[in-house]
């Protein structure tokens, strides 16, 4: 069930695209979008956090692609994601106690599971709660010259493009559930898209965070140092997890909530991968992009490097025991600077030794 400045939203007349265009054009969705686009990014780096006193201590969780997680805000500061253009990022807070469920969905798949997934950890369903939603991310990737000059709201069926699908099928979802989600932010589609001078379309914003300690919502952009713990591990989980029947139609799941730490689950590569990787690394950047991206005029000026050096470690390690020897996970615990060191556990013993090395810098 969907809410709307403290009122049910009607939905019984809409269905999907239908529904999620009505919702923003609601005036209160279309202030808060206006508020969020004024704000100002904020940028996260190892070397800007430094500088300041007060935030060297800062504990953030950092999502990438297809991940979730569900933070304490006794326990951390911030949650958050960047990297998206299709994809869109999608918050769910509890009212009562502020524990906050942080996905960035980028599959109509993994919606269904995914909702339940993240309410699992915020929703005790003895307890009747108020939920609020964010969802920010996606943006018109079909410009109005790709679609012949017609409008989206009267073209939907051929020229969705990629956002507009999973914006209608999170929203669709959502209320479809008897859970009382009040939006709050529905910076999604036409709301995060700037043009240019030829009608190419872009993000206006690629990432933002959660502030816990308020619930509130704030641009970001992360960079190497901070999307961490198992960087390019957890990339190459992405794209492995759609050959890995464990996770289908699932987030990926990277966080213990109780623990605050970084589990992260075992997956498999295949020879299929490591052809993909051979073929793909002599590509020029432009080909790559074409290639690998669903928005390829709209990625980040890193997304060709992040490709490149997941290539890199496949071709490095073509079988993925070495990474998981024995289907173990990689488990990260907080050190006392906000950072991650990594554990090792032992096949034949329960006990658990830490690395020496501090992995704030990641792989």
């Amino acid at each position: 069930m969907i809410w709307v400045d403290g009122v049910p939203f009607s939905t019984s007349s809409s269905k999907g695209s239908d529904l999620c265009l009505t919702l923003m054009e609601h005036p209160v969705l279309v202030s808060a979008s206006h508020s969020l686009k004024a704000k100002q990014e904020r940028k996260f780096s190892l070397s800007e956090l430094s500088s300041s006193q007060t935030s060297t201590q800062s504990r953030w969780v950092y999502i990438f692609q297809r991940e979730y997680a569900t933070v304490d805000p006794a326990l951390v500061d911030y949650v958050g994601t960047d990297e998206a253009t299709t994809c869109v990022g999608l918050v769910i807070r509890n009212q009562k106690n502020g524990m906050t469920s942080f996905a960035h969905m980028d599959f109509l798949k993994v919606v269904d599971v995914g909702l339940t997934q993240m309410l699992s950890g915020v929703v005790d369903h003895t307890i009747d709660v108020d939920l609020d939603v964010h969802l920010i991310g996606g943006f018109e990737d079909v410009s109005p010259k790709q679609a012949n000059g017609t409008s989206r709201s009267n073209s939907l069926p051929k020229l969705d493009g990629y956002s507009l699908p999973l914006c209608a099928k999170i929203i669709e979802t959502l209320a479809e559930r008897k859970e009382r989600f009040h939006i709050r932010t529905l910076f999604v589609l036409d709301h995060n898209t700037e043009t240019d001078s030829e009608e190419n379309t872009y993000p206006i914003f690629n990432g933002f965070v959660v502030e816990m300690s308020t619930g509130s919502i704030n641009p970001a952009r992360f960079d190497r140092t901070t999307r961490c713990p198992d960087e390019i591990v957890r990339r190459i989980r992405v794209g492995a997890s759609y050959q890995d029947p464990t996770w289908d139609g699932k987030l990926l799941e990277t966080y213990d909530t109780l623990a605050d730490r970084f589990v992260i689950a075992a997956c498999s590569w295949n020879l299929y991968q490591l052809h993909v990787a051979l073929t793909l690394q002599h590509l020029s950047d432009v080909e790559i992009l074409l290639s690998c991206s669903t928005s390829p005029s709209a990625e980040g000026p890193d997304f060709v490097d992040n490709m490149r050096r997941q290539w890199d470690y496949l071709i490095e390690h073509p079988d993925w025991q070495y990474t998981f020897p024995n289907r173990q996970p990689h488990i990260f615990e907080r050190t006392a600077d906000g950072g991650w060191r990594r554990w090792l556990q032992s096949s034949q013993d329960t006990s658990q030794e830490p690395l020496a090395e501090n992995l704030l810098q990641t792989m």
